[in-house]
């Protein structure tokens, strides 16, 4: 069987290499065709520029699909649009549809229910991702936008409680445990071992200069030694959800 075709659904610059990059690189080392949708950042930007070069070190087959809403704390991201989060919900469904319908992904990657950590931008992109794939599936709904398409399974990205203890003396030592994120293991569907992809997906953490630049916790993370950041970037975990029986692996 060939490998299902993947839909990578994300808010940020820098969210698709951190968060899955080691998913996109391994999937398409082995044969797999992918796409990326970016909500946030217009086309242009300087982050827009980072972000294809990024993608290029994950090897993705084609550039980032931009939704071009503006990021809910930097407004320049998108000057002339309105934040991801404020935008019209319909609107912003119908276009994800569309773009759904037109790409008939096997399955959708996207962000867990909190948005892995709590970020506004990264709940919205999940609730999008979620209700855009039921719409896709309908042929009641936006009959303009193509074909209904059935989308099989929804992976979403989330960090495990390990990750999060591995790193909190770096990163988080004034925070009390119950404020931080993380998955238990008895919660996680998919671990995926992307040791083989790491380098690419530190090239494409890289990729993102302007974030590095101002992201102290990316700097601390990069900074690591390099055994226990191979070990955090060389693991990623998923909540699966199938919408049909039996749904669909990501291989």
């Amino acid at each position: 069987m060939p490998p299902p075709r993947l839909l990578f659904v994300h808010a940020h610059p820098d969210d698709e290499s951190l968060w899955t990059g080691g998913a996109i690189a391994r999937h398409v080392a082995r044969g797999g065709d992918a796409d990326l949708i970016m909500c946030t950042w217009a086309e242009g930007t300087w982050r827009h520029a980072e972000l294809i070069d990024a993608a290029r070190e994950l090897g993705l087959p084609r550039p980032p699909i931009m939704l071009g809403y503006a990021d809910d704390r930097v407004p320049e991201s998108a000057p002339e649009s309105q934040r991801f989060c404020t935008g019209s919900f319909d609107e912003q469904v119908r276009t994800l549809t569309q773009h759904i319908r037109r790409l008939r992904p096997d399955a959708i990657v996207t962000y867990d229910a909190i948005g892995i950590y709590g970020h506004p931008d990264h709940i919205h992109a999940h609730r999008l991702a979620s209700c855009a794939a039921d719409a896709a599936a309908s042929p009641r709904l936006y009959r303009s936008e193509g074909d209904a398409w059935q989308t099989r399974s929804i992976y979403f990205a989330t960090i495990a409680e390990w990750m999060v203890d591995d790193v909190r003396g770096d990163l988080f030592a004034s925070t009390p445990r119950d404020y931080l994120p993380g998955t238990p293991e008895s919660a996680i569907d998919l671990t995926l071992d992307v040791m083989p992809w790491r380098d690419r997906k530190a090239a494409g953490i890289r990729a993102h200069k302007t974030e590095l630049t101002r992201s102290r916790t990316m700097q601390a993370l990069m900074a690591m030694p390099p055994e226990r950041r191979s070990r955090l970037l060389g693991t990623e975990n998923f909540i699966r959800r199938d919408l049909v029986p039996d749904g669909v692996d990501l291989g």
